[in-house]
């Protein structure tokens, strides 16, 4: 079902959340790395296996670039980065003692501003498979642990964000589900496959990829798929 991957987000999210008001600023630092970075290597593999279900390296190539292209040209990486800068100056007032609306503000801009957030909810309306939001639910809930226990309890409140935004976007995907061909969901998943593999190394820390820049490529996927079928009636080699 569609809602499931957006469920369990919230409860590993509530759980990452009240253990870190348990713990405090008690949990090391080397235990978050190490744990942020077995996620990462399992992101990356993820996204290989996804990625080299494609029909053709062509669908794969062709997305990736023409995405790429309109990604860069709207600046949506850039605007997504600007967007978080502008809410946290707005909330870091001087002299303000309570760190519940920062909080709020940064944990819903983690756990909701990303590919993993995107690809996640659009895969899980559109096929029901929820594997990617279990990887994000992973990491949210130990992000969460360390959110929590540095800006208190304001972070409880991204799980309105959540449930709104991630659930939305599930939902919304789930009505389009029957109007893509099962070749077009297939080059949807290998590209949303490719941008994970960046998720993975922006995780491991191996190359800062603008990842939000390539997001409208799972866009351009399916309608290569539909031009080349409508053109040619078969598969590019």
């Amino acid at each position: 079902m569609w809602f499931t991957g957006t469920l369990l987000n919230l409860l590993t999210v509530l759980a990452g959340s009240l253990v870190g008001l348990v713990l405090g600023d008690q949990l090391p630092t080397r235990l978050r790395e190490n744990v942020v970075a077995g996620v990462g290597l399992f992101v990356l593999v993820m996204g290989v296996k996804f990625a080299i279900d494609t029909a053709s390296l062509l669908y794969l190539l062709g997305a990736i670039i023409i995405g790429g292209v309109i990604g860069s040209l709207w600046g949506i990486e850039r605007r997504l980065n600007a967007f978080g800068e502008s809410i946290q100056r707005r909330v870091a007032a001087p002299g303000a003692t309570s760190t519940v609306a920062e909080g709020f503000v940064t944990a819903s801009i983690v756990f909701c501003v990303g590919p993993l957030t995107f690809l996640g909810a659009i895969r899980n309306g559109l096929t029901g498979d929820g594997s990617l939001l279990l990887i994000k639910s992973v990491l949210d809930g130990f992000t969460a642990i360390a959110f929590a226990a540095t800006l208190g309890w304001g972070v409880l409140l991204s799980l309105i964000v959540i449930l709104l935004y991630q659930g939305g976007l599930a939902a919304g995907a789930s009505l389009f589900a029957g109007l893509l061909s099962d070749a077009q969901l297939r080059e949807m998943s290998a590209v949303g496959g490719l941008l994970i593999v960046g998720v993975g190394l922006k995780l491991l820390r191996v190359r800062d990829v603008q990842v939000a820049d390539y997001v409208p490529a799972i866009v351009v996927a399916p309608l290569l798929v539909a031009a080349a079928t409508s053109i040619g009636g078969g598969v590019p080699k």
